[in-house]
């Protein structure tokens, strides 16, 4: 039994990007964003195991899908929450119930709406995820310049020192389950932000800067852009 999982969250209803269709759902390549994301990590030689998380209203929809589409990949269904948080802790009980010790288990956890994230970082996210560090954040360095502030008062800072964070974010699964245990917190907008309540231990892995997220609209043309320019490489 593998001892590495992934959770895809895809509880999210993708009102930024207009229309009544969650983003996640939308095609890419003339296929749902998600099940572009969930081949990247079966593809990985990492092979995790893939938890999905998704609302409970869209979940005859997904089998729908799969249907339409022949998806065949082994993922694992769990219920999202109100909030990401409780999306997140959701997936973590399935993996409790693997009855795993969780001081071997790693676990990463990925936005749905990231379809184009590489085997390659899945990897080395994976196998530098370790003990010794046990959470390990993808993140790339700011291009544009940085200000702090409000609209009247505001500072320039050093971009250098400015992290714009990806996922999937890597954790061994003590430390993740650990974390989850905690009450939430306005500011919990990612897992690196749970576990740095509990432990300062973050490691900064570089991304991707192709490691885009599907928010608004022009971001899925960007990503049907990126495709097709990944598909003419091979």
């Amino acid at each position: 039994m593998s001892t590495n999982f992934t959770i895809l969250v895809a509880a999210g209803t993708g009102s930024r990007i207009g229309g009544n269709l969650p983003k996640q759902f939308l095609l890419l390549d003339s296929k749902p964003i998600l099940m572009h994301t969930i081949e990247k990590f079966a593809h990985s030689s990492s092979k995790p195991q893939i938890i999905l998380v998704l609302s409970e209203s869209m979940l005859q929809y997904w089998k729908e899908l799969c249907t339409e589409y022949n998806f065949e990949i082994q993922h694992y269904i769990a219920i999202g929450g109100n909030t990401r948080f409780q999306s997140v802790r959701n997936g973590l009980e399935l993996i409790k119930k693997e009855n795993l010790s969780l001081k071997d288990v790693k676990v990463a956890v990925h936005d749905g709406a990231r379809p184009l994230i590489s085997t390659v970082l899945i990897d080395e996210l994976f196998n530098t995820c370790t003990v010794e560090k046990p959470a390990v954040i993808p993140a790339v360095q700011s291009t544009n310049s940085v200000r702090i502030g409000t609209p009247e008062n505001s500072n320039a800072i050093d971009r250098q020192s400015v992290w714009l964070v990806q996922t999937p974010q890597l954790f061994m699964g003590n430390l993740l389950v650990e974390a989850y245990m905690q009450t939430e917190e306005c500011y919990f907008t990612d897992d690196a932000s749970v576990v740095e309540k509990l432990s300062n231990n973050l490691y900064l892995l570089p991304g991707d800067q192709q490691n885009l997220k599907i928010t608004y609209e022009e971001d899925l043309a960007i990503a049907q852009l990126l495709f097709n320019k990944s598909k003419r490489s091979l």
